[in-house]
Formats: C-alpha cells, structure tokens, sequence
C-alpha cells in the first residue's frame, strides 16, 4: 500500500506559486505616515481562501517573510516574525471560511484575519520598540499610532480586495480541477 504524502509535489508548487505573487505584489508598496502600504495582505488572505490553513498560511508566511529577509532589509528575527504573523493572518481566515462556500463566511474570516494581522503587527512595534530598542512609552506609543493608519488601510483594502478576487478565481481554479488536489 503506498503512502500518501501530506506535501505532494502539487501543493508544494502551488505554496511556491503563492509565496511567488505575495512576494512580487509586496515589491509594490508606498509609504504613509511612517508605515508602508502595500497589497500583500490581500494576497495572504485568499491563499488562505484557495489552499486552507495549512498551504495557505505558508504561501502567506514564506512570501512575506522571504520579501522581509531578501528585499526588506530586515534582520533574520524581524523575517520570522513576519511568517509567522503572515501565516497565522492566513491560518485564521482559512480556519472560518475555508471549504464554505458562503459568501458571508469568506467575509467574516477576511475580516478577522486581516485585523489579527494588524493587532500582530501593533504587538510586534510594541514589543520592539519598547524592549529591544528600549525606547519610553510616550515614544512606543506615537510610533504605534504612527503605523496604524497604514495597518489599517492595508486592512481594509484586503477586506475590500480578497472577496472579489476569491469570487472570480476559485470558480475557476474548482472547474481546472486545481483545488481538488490541494485537498
């Protein structure tokens, strides 16, 4: 009897597929009020969408964490960080609306999805600029409220983005019989 891998050759392609676009659809970003914004967060909302806690949250967590580590600058700590909150953004709307097709369901966990995300990137300036860089309260505090603004419109686009996007490509992907073998 032969032995059904967990990470088939498929899913280990589309993961890598998915990093891929997350990765390249952060490249695109712009700054406002001393945070970034960018679309990626879209992009790791419906690979949760598509491919399920799991797949979806390491194409989320491999596409932002590589951009953190090749192309943003960042130390290797700050690009754990990002998978790991990247995934866990795609791991919890998978985990409410992945396998449902409700439209309200999809909502609903990009929604919660998109503002843990935002609360994990708060917690992290939080803890960085207060325990690692040592920096008072007063100051921790405007630099979190400096970055919120851009957090939150990454978010809302996302929430804006990712239904839609779910809407027109997983019908497709259903008829390819692509999303069967990521089962």
């Amino acid at each position: 009897m032969e032995k059904k891998s967990r990470f088939s050759t498929y899913k280990i392609v589309f993961v890598g597929i998915m990093a891929a676009v997350v990765y390249v659809v952060t490249i695109f970003r712009f700054p406002l009020f001393g945070s970034k914004v960018h679309f990626a967060n879209a992009m790791c909302l419906l690979s949760g969408l598509l491919f399920g806690p799991l797949y979806g949250g390491l194409a989320a967590g491999l596409g932002s964490g590589l951009y953190d580590a090749l192309a943003g600058g960042y130390d290797v700590i700050q690009a754990l960080i990002t998978f790991v909150s990247k995934f866990a953004m795609a791991w919890i709307c998978a985990k409410i609306a992945f396998g449902r097709d409700s439209h309200g369901r999809v909502i609903a966990g990009s929604t919660v999805g998109a503002f843990s995300y935002v609360a994990l990137y708060m917690l992290k300036t939080f803890v960085y600029q207060r325990f690692v860089y040592g920096y008072p309260h007063s100051a921790v505090w405007a630099t979190m409220l400096a970055k919120l603004p851009a957090s939150l419109i990454n978010a809302v686009f996302a929430l804006a983005v990712t239904p839609i996007l779910y809407a027109a490509l997983k019908p497709a992907l259903s008829k390819a019989g692509i999303l069967e073998k990521l089962q």
